[in-house]
């Protein structure tokens, strides 16, 4: 006789989710004169923290870019007086490369978030970070896993470009010792003449702010791949040219504006405007030369400030800071502040250091690593030994 299988109750298992690690995340105030910005704004703290995160701010972080030490403490921030308090944290967040002195205050396996602004990089400075065994990733590197892009380096470049074409607009203006002559003209007075060196996304935000405010824009750039993106990207028929020397001579000696827009993958960019071109435009014209971070694609062009942005050469109005998001930190900072709030709130399982290495994008941010050089690039320029980032994170299991 075939007995009967009796079911036996079973134990009810419930899911278990990965312990939430909570970060310890410092917001240093910016010390360079040119800089200011701030990492991360007072509603992104009030989110980081709401999910537990703990983040100290030094006093005044953020007060450049419009927000008090009483916006911080709202959030849920701890604001203090001791920079050495803030260089404690696990996750230090800066929108200016730590200078010399800051990197003394680091310790073994912090992670830096930063810039590194490559024409301004020196050797002593990455093996300082190496001895420190600190973890730098630099802003300009992360990159986003599904679109491939770089999404500081797009938010700033398009801030750049807009910034570019407004600081041309009022320099133009006979009470700034420009030709007195409006950007996008009148009824029966032709529009202002614009020409932009470049078509990557500084360019294009340039080009749909001159557009927008009536001007005639001429664009050039040697990839036609690029002059096509631009052009699909603005919805409308250009006059674009590759960088024909006879053509784009004519059309700058004709010019009221041109922007330099030129960004290099190398070091420096190439000098695309000759001194004697500049010369020969005319008296009471404008260049915005926004590769001045990267030295430059006007012969002519030298770095100035904030605090003295313009200078006059040959009768033309030069306006060469490097760094123009700066120039509006509230709205920068509200960028920069809200593309990390959504990296680190990835990093809520587990804690930074797998985010890092379980994603491609900021992988490729990684420059040194627990004592390494990780960048294959900065090791050639610096002739510094560097190592694969994935061989290391292999050893490290």
């Amino acid at each position: 006789m075939e007995t009967l299988a009796i079911p036996h109750t079973q134990t009810e298992t419930l899911e278990v989710h990965p312990r939430h690690q909570r970060l310890f995340i410092g917001i240093p105030k910016e010390m360079t004169l040119q800089e200011n910005r701030v990492a991360l704004v007072p509603h992104s703290v009030a989110t980081l923290t709401a999910h537990g995160h703990r983040i100290v701010v030094e006093t005044g972080a953020g007060e450049k870019a419009g927000f008090s030490d009483l916006d911080y403490s709202e959030a849920r921030a701890k604001v203090t007086n001791s920079r050495e308090e803030v260089f404690q944290a696990d996750v230090l967040l800066k929108v200016a490369p730590p200078m010399l002195d800051e990197v003394d205050l680091m310790r073994p396996n912090q992670v830096v978030i930063s810039p590194i602004h490559l024409p301004l990089l020196e050797t002593n400075y990455i093996i300082k970070l190496q001895k420190k065994r600190v973890i730098a990733l630099a802003m300009e590197y992360i990159r986003d896993d599904q679109t491939r892009m770089y999404p500081i380096v797009h938010v700033m470049s398009e801030i750049a470009g807009i910034s570019a074409i407004l600081i041309a607009a009022d320099l133009l203006a006979t009470a700034r010792g420009g030709k007195g002559v409006l950007l996008g003209g009148i009824a029966g007075v032709p529009p202002a003449k614009v020409v932009i060196l470049g078509a990557g996304v500084v360019a294009e935000f340039a080009t749909r702010t001159a557009l927008g405010l009536g001007a005639e824009v001429r664009i050039f750039d040697n990839n036609v791949y690029k002059l096509m993106r631009l052009q699909n990207q603005v919805g409308r028929q250009l006059h674009t040219s590759v960088v024909n020397p006879v053509h784009l001579k004519e059309q700058l000696l004709t010019a009221d504006v041109a922007i330099g827009a030129i960004h290099s993958s190398q070091a420096s960019s190439p000098i695309v405007v000759s001194e004697d071109i500049v010369r020969q435009m005319r008296p009471g014209s404008v260049i915005v030369d926004v590769s001045i971070d990267q030295g430059g694609c006007f012969e002519t062009s030298e770095t100035t400030t904030h605090d003295k942005p313009t200078f006059v050469k040959h009768g033309v109005i030069h306006y060469c800071v490097p760094n123009i998001p700066s120039r509006v930190a509230g709205t920068a900072s509200d960028a920069i502040s809200n593309i990390l709030t959504s990296l680190l709130l990835k990093a809520e399982s587990g804690g930074i250091l797998p985010l890092i290495t379980g994603h491609e994008g900021l992988r490729n941010g990684v420059y040194t690593y627990k004592g390494c050089l990780t960048n294959a690039y900065l090791g050639e320029r610096f002739q510094l030994k560097s190592t694969s980032l994935d061989l290391l994170i292999t050893s490290d299991y």
